[in-house]
């Protein structure tokens, strides 16, 4: 009897062994909690920061350019001496010269016609945006219009503002130019010996960048300096044209990885209307179109940021309030429709989804989960319907 017992236990415990050995083991996963939280669809890409408005000086007559004593950096003013020209061993004045120096002023006077135009028209688009924003505020004030409009037209105001003041800006240094270009041809007509031209600042800011810094003898027209002032940067950013059809004037920025503690805002000024060509990392062709941003931080956040720095940028195209958010990486296909993996009872169950938004990290969900349940990420192979699961 008690051999037909030990039997049994031997083969109870046999088949035992056999089960946990031939039985499915857990499949180790990853899991995230689904949240209910403020969802925004941004759109990442780097960019690079630049002065807004920026003018190359050049020389306004042949002639022999002494070496310049400001350095990169430097702060001018208008109307301050840059360079020197001086007659070269021949003189200055022969038939050709004059004649390039008398269409210097003609296209100097056609640049400030332009300059004049623009700083007109560009009052006239502040005065419209300033109408915008007084009827929106009467608006939001009787609960007609939702606020975003309102802070939409502030913005397109304070843009508007800033065109206004950067056309005036223009405008001053088209009248440099053009009175540069008469007194270059006033000198060349009346060239005596030892006499010297000096090369003025069409507006004040900081030089940007000295083109020619040793003594040389200058041709008409060669580049001198470049001048503008760093205090007032846009940032420019290459985004692809099937994102870029989602960008819109007036949509928030955040601006991250810019060497700051804190990220910056800002908004979007313009999105330019032509595309170009990229050949991207991979070696593929894309085709890209820039996008204009405005930093809207106080001026006293970023005053180490300059001219040319690498920035990280997020436009957000879209918003929700109180989305049901689910990480991407727990989304998956199941022929046209988005499944993710439900975690109940130590298993994966399959549960169907309606995607309302996609982000590149997040997707708000119009039904199908609720908030509170966890979801796998990024789901191996072997997990299927049922299966057994156990946490890394």
């Amino acid at each position: 009897m008690k051999s037909i017992v030990g039997g049994l236990i031997l083969l109870l415990l046999v088949m035992v062994g056999l089960y946990r050995l031939f039985m499915p083991q857990p499949v180790l996963v990853e899991t995230a909690a689904i949240v209910t939280t403020n969802f925004e669809d941004t759109i990442d890409e780097d960019g690079r920061t630049r002065v807004r408005d920026r003018y190359l000086v050049s020389a306004p007559l042949s002639g022999r350019l002494q070496r310049m004593a400001l350095e990169a950096g430097d702060a001018i003013q208008a109307g301050q001496t840059l360079a020197i020209i001086t007659p070269a061993i021949s003189p200055l004045l022969d038939p050709r010269v004059k004649l390039e120096l008398e269409a210097q002023v003609g296209a100097a006077e056609a640049a400030l016609e332009e300059a004049e135009s623009l700083y007109e028209n560009a009052k006239v688009l502040m005065s419209q945006a300033s109408a915008n924003l007084e009827r929106t505020k009467q608006l939001v004030e009787r609960n007609v219009a939702p606020a975003a409009q309102f802070d939409r037209d502030q913005f397109l105001y304070l843009s508007a503002q800033r065109q206004v003041n950067a056309a005036e800006g223009r405008s001053h240094a088209a009248t440099h130019v053009l009175e540069q270009a008469r007194a270059a041809l006033n000198s060349a007509s009346n060239t005596e010996p030892g006499e010297s031209f000096p090369v003025i600042s069409p507006v004040s800011g900081r030089i940007l960048k000295i083109v020619q810094e040793s003594e040389t003898v200058a041709s008409l027209g060669a580049p001198l300096v470049e001048l503008g002032d760093p205090s007032d940067l846009e940032i420019a950013v290459d985004v692809l044209t099937t994102d870029a059809i989602r960008v819109k004037e007036g949509q928030k920025v955040i601006v991250k990885r810019w060497g700051g503690a804190a990220d910056l805002h800002g908004a979007v000024r313009r999105v330019e209307p032509s595309a170009f060509t990229k050949i991207s990392a991979l070696g593929v062709e894309e085709q890209r179109v820039w996008v204009i941003v405005d930093i809207t931080s106080p001026r006293e956040t970023w005053t180490s940021l300059g001219d040319g720095y690498r920035v990280e940028v997020k436009i957000i195209v879209d918003e929700l309030d109180r989305a049901t958010v689910v990480p991407v990486g727990a989304l998956f296909r199941r022929g046209d429709t988005w499944n993710v993996f439900i975690v109940d009872d130590g298993r994966a169950h399959t549960r169907q989804i309606e995607i309302a938004h996609l982000s590149a990290g997040l997707a708000a969900v119009a039904k199908g989960v609720r908030p509170g349940e966890i979801v796998v990420l990024y789901p191996p192979a072997a997990l299927t319907e049922g299966s057994r699961i156990k946490l890394q």
